[in-house]
């Protein structure tokens, strides 16, 4: 049965709607949450293992966070510690979790893997140099080791150097990397807020509709076995419901859904299962973007930890399609989006991203053997009998009304709320799923901020998250960041 008149309902089951209840339910323990969940299992688009490169994204590895050098040399790393302190509280409250037994065995979800950007190529190398020069001068990434060295290249990821011609080569090392199964830490997170008095958990139930009401949403609900229709009626809408969010903000009505579009960015991975190369290879190998290529497909060599088992990752391959949602979609999820608010920005950005378009049907309908080249920039002893292609998820990226004049697709991640403060939806991609704790904080601070108002809610909070108030990337803050850091890599079992 469901929770009757809920003071929350969370539509979706990944790693938002799961670090969202989860919070709320620690912050305020008598708070009624439903959450609703379209398929049988949970967590099984955008947060499942296989849907996603699983990255611990802290800025570490991934040089789409650092753009170009600047005339003088230099590299703007702002984004890049920006996201590390967002991880940085992901860490802390999953820490806290299992520290207070909410979540058991840490290694189910998160594993140690070294974080490496490698480069080749003179120019390549200059922009690494600059961009380690100004990383490692801050408190976060002080532990960067850089080389231009193959021998140590080697040693690092022996994989990267093996049969490679004589070329400039570098890279950067952070042996604090992880590897994060979002799938897993979602599914035990919403175990514990099902067990919790005043929550509930109900898969196989599509929400199908929302209506504003005087005391908040109506959500209406499909039973997807039975067939069978329910309402309830909630104070606070979240929808996380990664590519099934935009139809359901746009049912939702509210102003602020208007003007919004998606566009779908499907992906699939080469996936290596031969133990003698997994065992070599340890790390995650984050290169350039391609040309044309979203942020999100820069291409990358990982060592991947799901169910127990460790397998190696290359991609991802970006592929063009029409679904929202990779197994719950449909190829009409596009066609239906498109309203009379958002048909004009539509159609200029895909006029203005015609190059794109072109590179997603090209890298989705592209020869192994051509994937297999891709990949031998990495690798260049690659075998192709010891590959298979998988698919993977589904990203839908954000389009709003006034991008439509830029041609702008966003590729990061964007919350859309209502004026209320009664609903929110999320929308977008990377690094959303390892920055889900931050996003998350600062959805209850601007919606619910009620409930941070007592003493007992700020100590619980400072219990979860030790910095959540806290300017860490100040350099005077920095023996307090390595202080609570490892703490929390001793409770998460990360230490190598």
């Amino acid at each position: 049965m469901f929770i009757e008149n809920p003071d929350v309902v969370l539509i979706g089951s990944g790693v938002m709607s799961a670090n969202l209840g989860a919070l709320l339910k620690r912050i305020s323990p008598d708070l009624k949450i439903q959450l609703f969940e379209a398929s049988s299992e949970l967590a099984q688009e955008s947060s499942n293992a296989w849907n996603n490169a699983g990255t611990g994204h802290a800025g570490l590895c991934e040089l789409s966070y650092t753009p170009d050098q600047n005339a003088d040399g230099s590299v703007d790393v702002t984004t890049a510690v920006k996201i590390f302190e967002q991880f940085e509280q992901s860490r802390q409250f999953w820490a806290h979790a299992v520290a207070s037994g909410m979540i058991d065995t840490p290694s189910d979800f998160i594993n140690p893997v070294p974080h490496i950007s490698f480069v080749h190529g003179q120019t390549q190398v200059d922009f690494l140099t600059a961009r380690h020069a100004a990383l490692s001068k801050h408190h976060f990434f002080d532990q960067m080791e850089f080389t231009t060295d193959p021998n140590v290249i080697r040693d690092w990821a022996p994989l990267l150097v093996n049969g490679r011609a004589d070329m400039p080569i570098a890279a950067t090392r952070v042996m604090d990397g992880t590897d994060v199964n979002f799938g897993e830490i979602s599914r035990k997170l919403i175990h514990w807020l099902g067990e919790r008095d005043g929550c509930n958990v109900a898969t196989d139930a599509r929400v199908t509709d929302l209506t504003r009401t005087a005391r908040g949403w109506d959500v209406k609900v499909k039973n997807t076995v039975t067939g069978a229709q329910s309402v309830t009626s909630a104070k606070f809408v979240f929808v996380g419901a990664g590519g099934g969010s935009l139809p359901l903000l746009q049912k939702s009505g509210i102003p602020e859904s208007k003007g919004f579009g998606g566009f779908p960015i499907g992906g699939q991975w080469m996936v290596c299962d031969n133990p003698d190369l997994v065992a070599q290879h340890q790390a995650k190998v984050y290169g350039q973007a391609q040309e044309e290529a979203p942020t999100m497909a820069v291409p990358h060599l990982d060592t991947r930890v799901i169910d127990g088992k460790k397998s190696l990752l290359f991609g991802p391959f970006a592929a063009w399609t029409t679904k929202f949602l990779k197994d719950q979609g449909s190829l009409g999820d596009l066609p239906f989006s498109i309203r009379p608010d958002n048909i004009l920005s539509l159609l200029k950005v895909g006029a203005y991203n015609i190059p794109l378009v072109k590179y997603l049907i090209k890298e989705g309908t592209q020869s192994m053997s051509k994937r297999v080249k891709l990949l031998r920039t990495f690798y260049p002893e690659v075998n192709e009998s010891d590959w298979r292609l998988e698919s993977a998820g589904i990203r839908v990226q954000a389009i709003k009304r006034e991008d439509g004049e830029a041609g702008i697709v966003h590729f990061g991640t964007e919350i859309v709320t209502d004026q209320d403060k009664s609903i929110s939806a999320l929308l977008g991609a990377s690094p959303g799923a390892s920055v889900s704790v931050a996003l998350m904080l600062e959805l209850i601070k601007e919606c619910m901020p009620n409930l941070l108002e007592s003493a007992e809610a700020s100590e619980t909070l400072k219990q979860m998250i030790p910095t959540h108030d806290v300017p860490l990337q100040e350099p005077s803050q920095a023996d307090h960041f390595r202080e609570v850091h490892q703490g929390c890599t001793e409770l998460l079992q990360l230490t190598v």
